[in-house]
């Protein structure tokens, strides 16, 4: 057999260099130590995927575990606004350091290391996928036990960067009633069939309204498709969310670790027996 050349147009398909898988992993800072990753991500945007990365994290949090969130929606980030989360990240030779909310969860978003918060972010893609890689690289964790990666919508430079950059156990797909979503949920699978991670369920948020009044519950955004996605797929289905007031309202407020009533409870109970 002749020496390699590393020209892979030159080379068989037994050539060891050509099969090989490459892994484009990136290492942590070596002041974290994180035990699972698990992305959040929806297929389009507004279907309160930062909602249940907030609400899992809290609920993920009352179970004593400690827990994180990177913000990788860097043109869009909401998480701190969920935890009324106003102050600057800092930074020293070791790192930079999430914020820390109320009950303890750390946070890293692009909003914590702007002068004005309010500014947007006009960068390409590759510069914005270089940011969020770094909340990996460059962010002192410390210890946790969860990870939560609030991703953007869609199967762009983020969503890949983030698949081939963090060591993803899992990733939970938010969806919503709309016909149209079915189509675009597959794509968010199948995104993540072909990067070989593990989908561990579905979330159907504004799934339906429960009058207050009568208890009889609407679905005002149509009738649901969850069950029929999650059987053409094999999936699961982690929760059905419904349409409360009072969960925009804290969000608003950046109250949501103060919400009496955390939809995600079950579903963070759930994956920690996963384990």
């Amino acid at each position: 057999m002749s020496e390699c050349t590393h020209d892979c147009s030159s080379c068989g398909e037994s050539c060891s260099e050509r099969t090989e898988a490459q892994s484009f992993e990136a290492p942590a800072n070596p002041l974290s130590h994180v035990g699972k990753v698990i992305a959040v991500v929806s297929g389009k945007g507004g279907v309160g995927k930062s909602l249940v990365t907030s609400s899992l994290a809290v609920a993920m949090q009352q179970r004593g575990k400690q827990v994180g969130i990177l913000d990788a929606d860097i043109t869009g980030p909401s998480i701190p606004k969920a935890f009324g989360l106003h102050q600057r990240a800092t930074a020293d030779d070791n790192g930079i350091y999430p914020v820390i909310s109320q009950s303890g969860i750390k946070v890293m978003s692009l909003n914590l290391l702007m002068e004005n918060e309010s500014d947007p972010v006009v960068w390409r893609g590759p510069v914005i996928a270089g940011a969020v890689k770094q909340f990996w690289t460059d962010v002192v964790w410390g210890d946790l036990d969860y990870l939560f990666v609030d991703m953007p919508p869609g199967t762009g430079d983020v969503p890949l960067t983030v698949f081939q950059s963090l060591p993803v156990d899992g990733i939970i797909v938010v969806t919503s009633p709309q016909d149209l979503v079915r189509m675009i949920v597959g794509k968010a699978l199948r995104m993540a069939e072909l990067m070989n991670i593990p989908i561990l369920g579905l979330v159907e948020n504004y799934s339906y309204y429960q009058c207050e009044n009568c208890g009889k519950r609407h679905a005002i955004f149509g009738e649901s498709h969850i069950n029929t996605v999650a059987s053409n797929h094999g999936l699961k289905v982690l929760a059905r969310l419904p349409v409360d007031p009072k969960v925009a309202a804290s969000c608003d407020k950046g109250s949501i670790e103060r919400l009496e009533t955390n939809y995600l409870t079950d579903v963070a109970r759930q994956l920690d027996e996963m384990n």
